[in-house]
């Protein structure tokens, strides 16, 4: 799964806001202090002293007398009183309005864990808004990704301690047979030894996909690395696997350029070598050839695996190197595998730097590695 590049945060339209909201209640608060300040000391004292008199109903002079002592008198107490009033109030909407956003948030946060839930915030916070939707649909790939990964791993289980159940009856059948009917004729005893002897081959192949299967769940990779000659490492490969390709009547060519070196660690690519080929041999027709090359070009060793036979629908390329997946439903003897063999293949070409990739159409399927070359001067 690609990763999508992470949201950068903007506030504009939230500061232009809270900037706005700012400058109106400082404005209200000048108005107010200044019409205060006039009905006390300024040209609508005598203004005051009539609304003084309008509501006490006291004769002019009366009134007069009580507006100069009770107020400019005191004006300055009473000005200071207001305009922290004012503060207090100003203070007191500034945080209201940050609260609510922040509360706007925390709603958003716990909308994160409840799958059905909507995130939605107020206009000036869209860019928070799509980060928290960005986050949650990441925790749902995640999530997703992680109960993918269990199901095919618990379905491998189960088909391994499945498989494992046939060959073993076979092995103890037929030893038992031998044992007890020592005088059965010599071809025929070979005969049931040499069934006994594959079914244990295949049996001790189902275990080493159980371990296989630890290995990469606890992800020893540890490089040991030194140069490695590629070149000499893949004109090998046809003797290495003359014997799986021989019965098939199948063959390797191999066409390589001299002496192309990387820094790496030569078991672990060869590890991941050997994987691609026996992907390609397992899925390839009798009597066809499996084509290995590798060039140099722009400073990267390009390797090449290609094999004639079935070819891999486009909806399935991107996953079949994923951990525990594997191409067929139905588990064959013949390719069956435990699902982790290109998994582990691109684990180790991405730790070495390099890419992995397939193309598959037309009758043929063609896996491509790319490699930083050893560097003297890197």
């Amino acid at each position: 799964m690609k990763r999508k590049k992470p949201l950068t945060l903007k506030y504009s339209k939230l500061r232009a806001k809270v900037f706005i909201r700012m400058l109106v209640l400082i404005a209200l608060a000048l108005v107010a202090v200044d019409g205060l300040y006039l009905l006390v000391r300024g040209r609508l004292g005598e203004e005051g002293v009539r609304l003084l008199q309008f509501f006490t109903g006291y004769e002019y002079e009366q009134a007069l007398s009580i507006y100069n002592s009770a107020l400019r008198e005191h004006w300055e107490i009473i000005m200071l009183t207001v305009i922290s009033a004012f503060f207090l109030l100003f203070f007191y909407f500034s945080l209201s309005w940050f609260t609510k956003y922040f509360n706007e948030v925390d709603t958003g946060v716990d909308a994160l864990i409840q799958d059905d839930a909507e995130i939605k915030l107020s206009p000036e916070m869209s860019s928070m808004e799509q980060r928290l939707i960005f986050v949650k649909q990441t925790l749902q790939n995640r999530a997703l990704e992680v109960q993918v990964t269990e199901q095919n791993k618990r379905d491998l289980v189960m088909y391994l301690a499945h498989d494992i159940k046939t060959p073993l009856t076979s092995v103890l059948g037929y030893l038992s047979l031998l044992n007890e009917t020592p005088n059965l004729p010599y071809e025929q005893q070979q005969h049931y030894m040499k069934i006994a002897l594959d079914k244990a081959y295949h049996l001790e192949r189902l275990i080493n996909d159980f371990f296989e299967v630890e290995r990469y769940n606890q992800q020893t990779f540890q490089l040991n690395q030194q140069l490695v000659d590629i070149s000499y490492m893949l004109v090998q490969m046809p003797d290495e696997f003359y014997p799986i390709l021989s019965p098939a009547g199948k063959k390797m060519i191999v066409e390589v350029e001299d002496t192309i070196t990387v820094h790496g660690d030569s078991d672990k690519l060869a590890r991941a070598f050997n994987n691609i080929l026996k992907n390609a041999i397992a899925y390839s027709d009798d009597n066809s050839t499996i084509e290995v090359s590798a060039k140099t070009l722009e400073g990267r060793a390009i390797i090449t695996f290609m094999n004639i036979g079935a070819m891999i629908p486009d909806d399935k390329q991107d996953k079949i190197f994923e951990k525990f997946y594997r191409l067929n439903d139905a588990r064959s003897t013949k390719t069956g595998g435990s699902g982790l063999g290109l998994a582990i293949t691109r684990e180790i070409i991405t730790r070495h730097g390099g890419e992995i990739d397939l193309q598959s159409g037309q009758g043929t399927t063609v896996f491509c590695v790319r490699l930083p070359l050893f560097s003297q001067g890197g």
